[in-house]
């Protein structure tokens, strides 16, 4: 992703119930979110909510946009509503880590983005043999704030069908309207920003996926290429 062009940022792993409320609806944060007792704080579900944040009550200069940034984190998931084969195992779980990626851009630009930020979760799924295709959300199956979202899904042989591991979302003005994030403009005027999110990868489910598919009859598993480096230049795991 750094070298996509995107700033490597370490993100809090606690959040205010101020950027809580700016970046997702009660409905959404009900199901998700564990709270601190106590404390005016969240553990995060996921990283974009700290990225948003960090621009919460903020005047960006327009020569500043776009901001990209990307963050791997661990991320803390009630799961509520869990359920089917995919409770044990890896697939949903309460602590896990995740790499992100958030963009404030002009509102012009934001669908350009959304493709930009789509293909990247694509073309790393590819690297590693794992067959992906890409889903849009209905309008009825969009979050509050979203106003577009697709799903990357890859391919889980054991299953026979696709699952979802990653989302990537366009989110219009609405994260900025309720984090008062606003851009200096002296010609046209002060405007709100677009933001958009999406996941690069969340390892349990990219294991799963990877596991799966370079599983062999024999019981080994074949090693794409652009994974060699990391296993000492191994081609298969036995």
């Amino acid at each position: 992703m750094v070298d996509r062009g995107f700033t490597y940022y370490i993100p809090p792993f606690m959040i205010r119930s101020g950027v809580v409320d700016g970046v997702m609806s009660f409905s959404e944060m009900e199901g998700m979110m564990y709270k601190i007792e106590g404390e005016d704080l969240y553990l995060i579900g996921t990283s974009e909510h700290s990225m948003i944040g960090k621009f919460i009550d903020t005047f960006l200069e327009e020569s500043e946009l776009p901001q990209t940034l990307t963050s791997y984190s661990p991320c803390f998931r009630k799961e509520v509503g869990a359920h089917g084969i995919e409770e044990r195992g890896v697939y949903r779980i309460h602590q896990f880590e995740k790499q992100e990626m958030i963009v404030v851009c002009k509102p012009e630009e934001s669908m350009d983005w959304f493709g930009k930020l789509l293909q990247n979760t694509i073309d790393f799924f590819r690297t590693l043999d794992i067959p992906v295709r890409s889903l849009e959300c209905c309008s009825g199956d969009l979050a509050d704030l979203k106003v577009k979202s697709m799903d990357v899904e890859a391919w889980s042989p054991r299953q026979q069908k696709y699952f979802e591991v990653g989302s990537c979302s366009n989110l219009g003005d609405a994260q900025a309207r309720r984090l008062s994030i606003r851009v200096k403009n002296k010609e046209t005027g002060n405007y709100f920003p677009h933001t958009l999110n999406n996941t690069v990868v969340a390892p349990p489910r990219m294991l799963i996926a990877f596991l799966e598919n370079n599983l062999r009859e024999d019981g080994s598993v074949a090693i794409p290429v652009a994974l060699r480096p990391y296993f000492r230049n191994k081609t298969e795991i036995r």
